[in-house]
């Protein structure tokens, strides 16, 4: 069932652009490669509960497999095999090179999402 939730919208708007931010005008070897992948969790995190109300464990378990399987994809050079190489937009967001420490990244985007989210919870229930 869909159901919109500005607050997440608005939030997935603000890390696509962090993370837009960080693509083009950041070339370091800290914040692009790890601070961006860490911050795509909650950017598909936010994305999916604008339209789609899960709980948050599944949802963010769910983001955390989807991101997995991305880099899985990238370790099977999905990219070149499609010949997407040349096309800078898919290969930015599809990714060309698998990297472990990619995975720790998500697992630690996904911890925070999971963190905030638990904040958020315990304070609106002490509110």
């Amino acid at each position: 069932m869909i159901k919109f939730s500005a607050r997440y919208f608005y939030l997935a708007i603000l890390l696509f652009l962090v993370e837009t931010a960080i693509a083009i005008f950041l070339d370091d070897g800290i914040i692009r490669p790890l601070v961006g992948d860490v911050l795509v969790i909650p950017l598909v995190y936010c994305a999916l509960k604008a339209v789609w109300p899960l709980r948050p464990i599944p949802a963010a378990l769910l983001v955390f497999a989807f991101a997995c399987l991305v880099e899985g994809l990238q370790y099977l050079r999905l990219v070149d095999r499609l010949g997407l190489r040349d096309n800078l937009i898919l290969a930015t967001v599809l990714g060309t090179t698998f990297d472990w420490k990619d995975i720790l990244a998500y697992a630690i985007g996904t911890a925070l999402v999971l963190l905030a989210d638990h904040r958020r919870r315990f304070r609106l229930r002490s509110d």
